[in-house]
């Protein structure tokens, strides 16, 4: 299926592992131009590499930039549009995982959830309105969680932060959907990630018979279709509310979960 993102420009935020690798990779492969961004260049700089040779698209530039700052958010999108011409596509990718009981949680990990996820998907979203705008519309897609929508117990500070992210979704949805820039979620489960290998690899330590498959396995126990997902899972259904078959859906929460999530 061609999803016509041929010629399109897009950024990815978090793009140098994970969902945001996939996403970007995705993305390439129909032909869309994409700038990956994450705080470490040598990261992008590799992975830039590696899609090339993957995709066969040479249009993959890696940028350095921390979505918690406004002046380097805006920065980076003036050298995509400068690079490139314009913008028509982001992905509000970067976060991490933090989850505990509320009085467990100190200012500090709030201040970091909170500055990624919700102020990193709001500086990104506010200096590329402009140049979707001047294109005649773009889409935005935000990474959430399941945990967003129904809440579980020791899951402060992702579950709140999510929570936001999806809220964002929907409102912004309304106010721009006059100027065609969809923008929707997707809230992912339990993905194979470095994230979750680290953590197999200090269980490895203490047991050294246990493979990172059986690692999985374990995860993926209580997981409806019985597995836990790959990036590229998620990454193909970014790519696809990024592009124009995905042209009557916006405001959406879609979930990438393997059935998980207690809600629709």
């Amino acid at each position: 299926m061609d999803l016509g993102l041929t010629g399109k420009i897009a950024i990815v935020t978090g793009g140098s592992e994970g969902i945001g690798r996939a996403a970007a990779t995705a993305m390439a492969e129909e032909g869309a131009k994409v700038a990956i961004v994450a705080r470490t260049q040598a990261d992008l700089d590799r992975t830039a590499e590696e899609l090339k040779k993957e995709t066969g698209n040479n249009h993959i530039l890696g940028i350095a930039a921390d979505v918690t700052d406004e002046a380097q958010v805006q920065k980076m999108v003036d050298t995509v549009v400068g690079t490139w011409g314009g913008l028509d596509i982001l992905v509000n990718n970067a976060g991490t995982s933090s989850a505990g009981k509320f009085e467990t949680v100190e200012n500090e990990t709030w201040e970091t959830d909170l500055g990624i996820k919700v102020y990193g998907a709001i500086h990104c979203s506010r200096a590329a309105l402009p140049h979707m705008k001047q294109r005649g519309g773009g889409r935005i897609i935000n990474t959430t969680t399941p945990g967003g929508k129904a809440s579980g117990a020791a899951s402060l500070p992702t579950s709140l932060s999510r929570a936001a992210g999806i809220s964002l979704t929907k409102a912004m949805s309304k106010d721009y959907a006059a100027d065609n820039i969809l923008i929707n979620t997707i809230c992912v489960g339990i993905l194979k990630s470095r994230q979750h290998r680290r953590r197999w690899e200090a269980a490895h330590k203490k047991d050294p018979s246990l493979t990172l498959d059986a690692f999985y396995a374990t995860m993926g126990g209580g997981v409806p279709v019985g597995r836990i997902g790959e990036a590229r899972e998620a990454g193909d259904v970014i790519a696809f509310l990024a592009s124009e078959r995905a042209s009557y859906i916006t405001g959406a929460s879609v979930n990438v979960d393997g059935g998980s999530s207690p809600v629709v």
